[in-house]
This record gives C-alpha cells, structure tokens and sequence, in this order.
C-alpha cells in the first residue's frame, strides 16, 4: 500500500518526496523533537508514576512540616515502624497463648476435680458397703456362736436324755429278765 491524498487539483502520494514534504517535516520533527519528548517522559510521566508508586507505599519526598525527606530516612521510619508493629503482633500471640494456656489449665483442674469427686464418692460408697459387710459379718458369726451353744446345749440335753432313757432301758430291761426267772 502506497499513501496518498486526494485533493480537488488531483492525488498526492504522501510517502513520494517528488510530490510532499512530509516525510521531511516527519524526520526533522522527529529528530529535533525526539530528545525533548524522552526528557518529558522520564522528568514527567516516569517521575509521577515512581511517586505514585513510592506514596502508596508509604514513602513520601516531603515529611509532615513539608520539608525535603530522604529515602533513606523514610526507609529507616518505615523499619522502625514495622520493628515495632513486628514486636506488638509477637507480643499480642504470646498473651493469645497464655490464654489459651490458662484456659486449658483451667479446663485440666476442673477435669481433675471432678475425677477427685467421682474418686472419694466411690471411695464412700466402697467404705459403707465395707461397713455393712462387716456388719452382716458380726451378725452371721454371733448366730454361729448362738448356733454352736444352742447346739452344744442341745447336744448335752440329748445325750442326757439319752442316758436317762438308757439307763431306764436297762432297768426295764433288768426288771423284765427278773420277771422271766
């Protein structure tokens, strides 16, 4: 493709020197302009945004009284600043872990407490049905002492009675053989 015009007295091809000064108006504007337009752009358009940049950052050319400040000191604020901010945070996280801790300690003692509850009412209840097996004990070994008198009584009673009745047996045994005779 060739570039031209139309004009009423006829076409002119823009790139043909023959026809149109362009492509010399181009070059020396270019040339002539061309360190004017990279002096704008790095003075202007890279300036503004390195300060934007920097600004959303935190740094900033002037302090607080609008007076010049290096970047140097304003990195060094900056690191203080985050030290600083660094330290609360580690500060912060120690006392979140003491609390949790403590509330886990907490939760240890009552666990602990209610297993010392639990231990002493068994403790109780192994203690009074100790008592009352040691009392049913008393009771069974006073029936077996009341048990074997009876039975020592009784046994002497019948032995008596068993001696009389022999005794008796024999007299009637006696009387009987001397009635025969």
């Amino acid at each position: 493709g060739v570039k031209a015009r139309q004009y009423p007295w006829g076409v002119v091809q823009v790139e043909n020197e023959t026809h149109c000064d362009f492509v010399k108006l181009r070059e020396m504007l270019i040339c002539t302009n061309m360190e004017d337009l990279r002096e704008q752009t790095h003075t202007r358009h890279y300036e503004l945004y390195r300060r934007c940049k920097l600004e959303e950052m935190g740094f900033t050319d002037v302090g607080p009284e609008n007076k010049p400040v290096s970047v140097q000191e304003t990195y060094e604020a900056k690191r203080h600043e985050f030290h600083g901010e660094r330290q609360r945070k580690e500060e912060e996280m120690k006392q979140m872990f003491v609390q949790r801790v403590k509330e886990k300690e907490a939760i240890l003692k009552e666990a602990e407490r209610e297993l010392q509850a639990k231990f002493e009412h068994l403790k109780r209840l192994h203690q009074e049905e100790r008592m009352k097996l040691e009392e049913k004990r008393r009771l069974l070994e006073e029936e077996i002492i009341a048990f074997s008198k009876k039975k020592a009584t009784s046994e002497i009673f019948h032995s008596q009675s068993f001696l009389a009745t022999g005794s008796n047996l024999r007299k009637d045994k006696d009387r009987k053989n001397s009635n025969f005779l």
